[in-house]
């Protein structure tokens, strides 16, 4: 891979910022989890900058208030909901065919951590179903629609907790070990960059840059199965910078976004910057792990995956 990419952008950049002076005036945007958190500042930067952006969320009735106030502030054609369970091929079924159209932007924000252990009805673990099955499935469906799109982005964002969690192949479904919620939630997110690597080196040739991040430590909803004896450490420790849900989103909204970075692809970016691979990963919380960025795993698990939910 050529040089790291470098932008303007910092950790203390928002999401506004990034997307200050780019028109995205007929682009199609799907957000999901856009009704909280990220997927909320990420979805009204992006039609803020004129895009089309569908909320997918589990609960609509749940949204309403954010849809209100997303449709007061950029206008009421800008934002749409629509329901979508990421852990129920059903439902992305159902959400896949009632999309009409191009597809030009797909972010991938929606998502579960560390949750008491789940399974759902076909026996995979409910984090690494949701987190990554359910995005495969929802991206490897809506391909026709992105093909149909100019300069299509696809982005995912995943998390540092990647860095200590590499996948185990043997044991893809977590059966023979007793479950580590947190564990479970980085292989989740390992699967989130691996994925990125496998489908931008499929689908770049369709002008489709799919590209992953991890948003920085940011307290939302999304860490409400932590235990309070984690959350308390974490809020008092000093050296632990927290950025807020705005800045979290500006990565998201410049890899779905910024017009340098067409067809640069496969790659995992933080804090606006393209992240170095680290070997061995988690001396720091930085960068991307070798483990991450292997393209034979990549490829293997595009393989599981497809066999398991079609793609």
């Amino acid at each position: 891979m050529s040089s790291l990419i470098r932008t303007p952008f910092t950790a203390q950049s928002t999401a506004r910022e990034v997307v200050e002076g780019v028109e995205l005036t007929g682009r199609r945007a799907i957000v999901t989890g856009g009704a909280s958190g990220l997927g909320t500042e990420t979805a009204r930067a992006l039609a803020g900058a004129g895009a089309e952006v569908t909320l997918a969320v589990r609960d609509p009735g749940r949204a309403k208030d954010v849809v209100r106030a997303l449709r007061t502030e950029v206008g009421r054609e800008r934002i749409v909901v629509a329901a979508l369970d990421l852990a129920d091929p059903v439902s992305i079924s159902r959400f896949v065919r009632e999309w009409s159209g191009p597809l030009h932007i797909l972010v991938a924000n929606a998502g579960v951590m560390a949750p008491p252990e789940t399974r759902t009805s076909d026996g995979w673990e409910l984090q690494f179903a949701t987190n990554h099955l359910g995005h495969f499935a929802l991206a490897t469906s809506l391909l026709p629609a992105l093909r149909a799109a100019s300069d299509a982005r696809v982005v995912v964002v995943s998390s540092a907790a990647h860095l200590a969690a590499p996948l185990d192949f043997d044991d893809i479904r977590s059966l023979s070990t007793s479950y580590d919620p947190q564990l479970a939630y980085g292989r989740s997110k390992t699967a989130n960059v691996l994925f990125a690597v496998a489908a931008h080196e499929r689908w770049a040739a369709d002008d489709i840059t799919v590209n992953t991040l991890q948003p920085g430590s940011i307290l939302t909803a999304l860490s409400r199965h932590l235990p309070p004896s984690v959350l308390a450490v974490t809020r008092e420790d000093p050296s632990k910078t927290f950025s807020t849900a705005e800045q979290g989103a500006a990565t998201s909204v410049l890899l779905a976004a910024s017009p340098t970075l067409r067809g640069l692809g496969g790659r995992y970016f933080e804090y606006g910057q393209q992240a170095p691979v680290v070997n061995p990963p988690f001396v720091t919380r930085e960068g991307v792990a070798g483990h991450a960025m292997d393209p034979d795993s990549a490829a293997r698990l595009w393989a599981i995956s497809t066999e398991v939910v079609g793609g």
